[in-house]
């Protein structure tokens, strides 16, 4: 089973991916990891897209569409894959379908205000990489990582400013690809407002209608 998640930044795909790799026993590909293991290491592209990423814009597609096409291209995707955060953009969509045909396109729906709330709260595991909240997933103990005990912060594209900016980029580049999917016949749309244990629950029984 092929799937992408589509949706603003803050909507929730990457924590529905964790949960939803459990129920299709698919890998979850992040361009969003790909690109910050390039930043921890150091990597002339990874300093490209730490500058990127900081401002609150997007990787440009060349880079993006050759990062994607060398993942799926390995063996543990052969039997399908959950997409987050790849295509962002039209041209990604046509160069994706020339090396991967997908089976679903899942829509996380939220609005702008939601999106400032779980954005302005998140905190990261500078080690690790887990997210917490201030209102919706504390830490047993505050700035500390319940999993590996890392310092954990606000990292520059949670700050408003990014992430207003991260909405705009997004209205402009990305939500143009619901409209594409949706003609295509492949886009289902989720509400992505509940909690992500009910948001999980709606993807399940949407897995029903995928063929």
């Amino acid at each position: 089973m092929k799937l992408i998640f589509l949706g603003p930044p803050g909507a929730g795909k990457g924590s529905l991916a964790a949960k939803a790799v459990e129920i299709v026993s698919v890998p979850h590909i992040s361009t969003g990891n790909i690109f910050r293991a390039a930043i921890a290491a150091k990597t002339p592209l990874g300093v490209k897209v730490k500058d990127i990423l900081d401002s609150g814009g997007l990787v440009d597609d060349q880079t993006t569409i050759s990062l994607v096409k060398e993942r799926l291209a390995e063996a543990d995707v052969q039997k399908g894959y959950i997409l987050d955060g790849f295509p962002r953009t039209i041209p990604q969509a046509e160069a994706l379908a020339e090396f991967s045909a997908v089976n679903r396109v899942i829509n996380l729906d939220i609005p702008d205000t939601g999106v400032l709330e779980r954005l302005g709260g998140r905190r990261t595991c500078r080690d690790c990489g887990k997210n917490f909240h201030i209102v919706f997933g504390k830490p047993k103990k505050d700035g500390i990582c319940d999993h590996c005990s890392g310092e954990l912060y606000i990292r520059d594209d949670d700050a408003e400013t990014a992430i207003k900016k991260r909405l705009e980029v997004y209205r402009q580049q990305t939500a143009p690809l619901i409209d594409f999917y949706r003609k295509k016949g492949l886009l289902m749309d989720l509400d992505a407002r509940p909690d992500m244990e009910t948001v999980a629950e709606l993807f399940r029984k949407s897995l029903t209608t995928i063929s």
